[in-house]
């Protein structure tokens, strides 16, 4: 049931009577900006689609059922007509392809894919490094392939060219990707990184560390903590900020460690699965995954069964929402607003393909390695 700036959520678990009152709703807030990114990008990834397929060949309005189905294809229809700097319809019968500026823009997609292979690279071993056994499913590698920025044929032009890193075995009934060499160098999480830049170093416990408090917002200066980002409507007691300062304290296994080595019940070990969920949303384009692929990895990393509990009790880490064709779990920390705060070269890509269409780019961050402009 949606409230105003917060959704009211129902769970199927029996409550402790209460003398015939109802028992209290679990509150959860929203979120308007990241539910905002959902809506953002409707619009875009149809435009980068239909472009992909035109960079190559103009196509018949007559064929573009085929490729997008019956029910979409009115809504292209209706891109095409918005917007002439990007498509143009000429001939008879009437064919669509992209104009002399959209097409030279579109070339630098290879330039962007092509930079972006190393860091493919690096975050599919790492990816594999987080799974118990140092592999996945192949078709989990094609389900996720889009928010990593794999391309389509991932298995020829990038697995191939790299036998010293991957290889595909057959376990079981299913062709599954595995890791051929472990480097201990990778297992360095986003979270350890950001606070090594922030200049916050593995400490003991000691008397000068037990003097820093927890601030109103939740944040705590530390080598295990999590930076939090609460939503607006979110007010937090006493009681539940000592409680959070306690939790970000407590010490933690890293991610890359086989989760098998822990008892699931430990208070370490549950919270060594937030840190390694944030790594997961960390190793994608866009720090975020459907839920649908995010539960890929129940088997492989030994989530939790109750994911979804899980990820509502740390809302000041993820957030969950419903916006959109599928619900969508996004990395708080990886966001400023509606903004991403980095951004990879085939997002700096897409960004200046949308600007085509006068939608600038809204992103308030800076981007050194930005692609060159076309004229």
């Amino acid at each position: 049931m949606l409230g105003h700036g917060c959704v009211t959520l129902r769970f199927g678990v029996r409550h402790k009577s209460s003398g015939g009152r109802r028992p209290k709703k679990k509150t959860y807030h929203r979120v308007s900006e990241l539910d905002r990114v959902m809506e953002l990008r409707k619009k875009p990834s149809m435009i980068l689609h239909l472009a992909s397929l035109l960079q190559s060949h103009s196509l018949f309005l007559r064929d573009l059922e085929k490729n997008v189905g019956f029910v979409r294809k009115w809504a292209f229809m209706g891109l095409i007509q918005k917007h002439p700097s990007v498509f143009r319809v000429t001939g008879t019968p009437p064919s669509v392809s992209l104009t002399p500026r959209a097409h030279r823009l579109a070339h630098q997609e290879a330039c962007a894919r092509a930079s972006m292979e190393p860091l493919l690279v690096t975050n599919l071993r790492k990816l594999l490094m987080l799974c118990v056994d140092c592999r996945l499913p192949l078709h989990t590698v094609e389900l996720i392939g889009p928010e990593l920025g794999l391309p389509q044929d991932f298995n020829h032009c990038l697995i191939a060219k790299y036998p010293q890193f991957f290889a595909v075995r057959r376990f079981g009934r299913r062709d599954c990707l595995v890791l051929e060499d472990w480097d201990s160098t990778l297992a360095v999480t986003a979270r350890e990184t950001r606070l090594a830049q922030e200049g916050v170093v593995k400490l003991k416990t000691d008397g000068d560390q037990k003097k820093v408090k927890i601030s109103r917002d939740g944040n705590y200066v530390g080598p295990f903590a999590f930076k939090m980002n609460f939503p607006s409507g979110f007010r937090p007691n006493v009681g539940f900020l000592e409680q959070l300062e306690r939790w970000q304290k407590l010490e933690f296994p890293s991610p890359y460690l086989n989760a098998r080595r822990f008892n699931a019940t430990d208070p370490k070990a549950r919270k060594r699965v937030v840190a390694v969920i944030h790594e997961l949303l960390s190793l994608t384009m866009e720090k975020r995954m459907t839920s649908a692929q995010l539960d890929a990895f129940h088997a492989e990393c030994l989530l939790p069964s109750q994911l979804l509990l899980c990820l509502i009790k740390h809302q000041g880490i993820f957030y969950l929402t419903n916006k959109g064709v599928r619900s969508t779990v996004f990395l708080k920390d990886a966001y400023l607003g509606s903004n991403l705060v980095d951004k990879c070269p085939l997002l700096q890509f897409y960004d200046k393909f949308m600007a085509l269409c006068g939608r600038g780019n809204i992103d308030m961050c800076d981007n050194k390695n930005s692609l060159p402009t076309v004229v």
